[in-house]
């Protein structure tokens, strides 16, 4: 099971390889626009968590590079390459997927009330 599992994973990385040389115009085009925001989000975890050192009275993340400035990159390579470990006795498929259904619904709900104040504006105004 774990073997086609690993194999399901090899061919959606190949697949993966393939889409993203054809698109790599694609990526180069929107590099500009995602790399600065990635990096301010990692700048702002780490400020966050050295504010928060302060208020605690603790050392803050001051251990990787100089005065902490690699850490949220030592975090985001730790998240990456971190195994995900699924229970043996568990449902593989209802444990990968109801984290994604959870999160759909979240967006969902939040897409009904975008809708609802879109359409309540419209009618707003139309009542003018």
């Amino acid at each position: 099971m774990n073997l086609f599992i690993l194999f399901l994973i090899y061919i959606i990385l190949i697949t993966l390889l393939f889409v993203l040389l054809n698109l790599n115009i694609v990526i180069v085009k929107l590099l500009p626009i995602v790399l600065p925001i990635i990096l301010s989000v990692a700048l702002f975890t780490l400020f966050e968590r050295k504010i928060l050192a302060g208020i605690q009275r603790r050392r803050g993340p001051n251990v990787v590079g100089i005065f902490g400035l690699l850490q949220p990159f030592s975090d985001a390579f730790k998240l990456i390459f971190k195994e995900t470990i699924i229970p043996g006795l568990s449902n593989i498929i209802l444990f990968i997927m109801a984290p994604i259904f959870t999160f759909g619904l979240s967006l969902l709900s939040l897409l009904i009330d975008l809708y609802y104040h879109l359409h309540m504006e419209l009618l707003y105004l139309m009542l003018l």
